[in-house]
């Protein structure tokens, strides 16, 4: 993927960062994207340190705008975009019976509709090229349910489902596009989970340990190259063996 754009949104930190830094390994040119205007400088700022091509792309996801904006910029500075990774997401969990509407809504819009807008605005330039790998960062929840996150769970299934019609839709102009499911990985969203709740989870992981950013990344370097090029409309479960 030498010298090819890629665009990961959620970049500032947790599996977006590891992302970057993957695919900047594989010798992409890396925009990083989300709305930690200083995180995303510093890791920008990191990668070019080490003679590496990279800009930060601030982003808000629940603006159809500020996507447009954000990736018409990165085609400008940095040439098309060929790699997408949608990666940002939020959770606002509450039972179902008492989740307020706000709350369904807030998560749908930046986990699953600002990743469809995001393939939107990156499609036609793919299309051009005849070539290009969009990666959605999907969940194991959204695979198996979870109580207690009904919005984030929708969200994530639904990114399922995008995955495959867009993989339909795109695979005669050579655009693959899959999912990656990762299981409970030690990011800041799983941070605050109480050490009597990880061990609970970990007596589900065959593997018997929590996984890392970097065991995602290391799924999504492998989608956006060259030796995936016959994988599109899958679902890449990385859980430990969690759901299977």
């Amino acid at each position: 993927m030498t010298n090819r754009t890629a665009f990961i949104t959620g970049a500032s930190r947790g599996i977006g960062r590891a992302c970057a830094l993957a695919l900047s390994d594989a010798g992409a040119r890396v925009a990083v994207a989300a709305r930690n205007v200083d995180q995303l400088s510093e890791l920008a700022g990191q990668l070019r340190a080490q003679g590496r091509q990279a800009v930060a792309a601030p982003i808000e996801m629940s603006s159809p705008e500020s996507i447009k904006e954000a990736i018409a910029k990165t085609a400008k500075d940095f040439g098309p975009i060929a790699i997408l990774v949608n990666n940002a997401g939020i959770t606002k969990d509450g039972l179902a019976m008492r989740m307020k509407k706000e709350d369904w809504d807030n998560v749908i819009a930046i986990n699953l509709t600002g990743a469809f807008l995001a393939i939107q605005q990156v499609l036609p330039a793919m299309m051009r090229e005849r070539w290009g790998r969009i990666i959605n960062i999907s969940s194991v929840v959204g695979e198996s349910g979870n109580p207690g996150q009904a919005n984030y769970v929708a969200s994530k299934a639904g990114l399922i489902g995008l995955t495959k019609a867009i993989a339909q839709e795109m695979g005669s102009r050579n655009i693959t596009v899959n999912a990656v499911a990762p299981g409970y990985v030690e990011t800041h969203m799983t941070q605050g989970l109480s050490q009597e709740l990880k061990d609970k989870m970990l007596e589900h992981i065959p593997l018997k340990r929590i996984g890392r950013p970097e065991d995602v990344a290391a799924a999504v370097r492998f989608l956006a190259s060259e030796e995936a090029a016959y994988i599109t409309g899958h679902v890449l479960n990385v859980n430990g063996g969690l759901y299977m």
